[in-house]
């Protein structure tokens, strides 16, 4: 039952999961507008909820299982702290819309609307899970 239920939720809280992980990248942009050298960073989305939701389907070999091979206990697992496999889901350097003179690649016009953009879809996320919650609690009332 308690499967069943993590199931039904888990590709939500993936995606809240990545957005939050977008959101603080776009911040953190946001924040070095006026920082020499400086790169603006994002997340492509598809790939990083690809990588999250299947993340041995994108690392390693067929013959390892996905998984990628340790050869010493001090290596990485290759694993990040937010539960998917790196590499698909990194953060990529933004392409140079404007550039400027100190080196500094972010363009707050491109990064407000990355911003509220995924803070829609963010909020979204969460009205769909309230949602399925939600359905869930009224099917175990007997509610129709």
């Amino acid at each position: 039952m308690i499967n069943k239920l993590d199931a039904a939720l888990n590709f939500h809280q993936t995606a809240l999961r990545v957005r939050n992980e977008r959101q603080e990248l776009l911040a953190s942009n946001i924040a070095n507008a006026d920082t020499p050298q400086y790169k603006a960073r994002d997340i492509d989305f598809q790939s990083a909820m690809k990588a999250a939701l299947q993340p041995n389907a994108s690392a390693g070999t067929p013959a390892s299982g996905g998984a990628l091979q340790q050869t010493n206990s001090g290596h990485l697992n290759g694993m990040g702290n937010s539960g998917y496999v790196s590499g698909a889901s990194d953060p990529l350097f933004r392409s140079v819309v404007q550039g400027s003179a100190d080196g500094n690649t972010v363009d707050m016009d491109v990064e407000r609307n990355a911003y509220v953009d995924n803070g829609i879809r963010y909020e979204a996320s969460l009205t769909m899970i309230g949602g399925q919650i939600k359905k869930m609690l009224s099917a175990i009332n007997g509610q129709q």
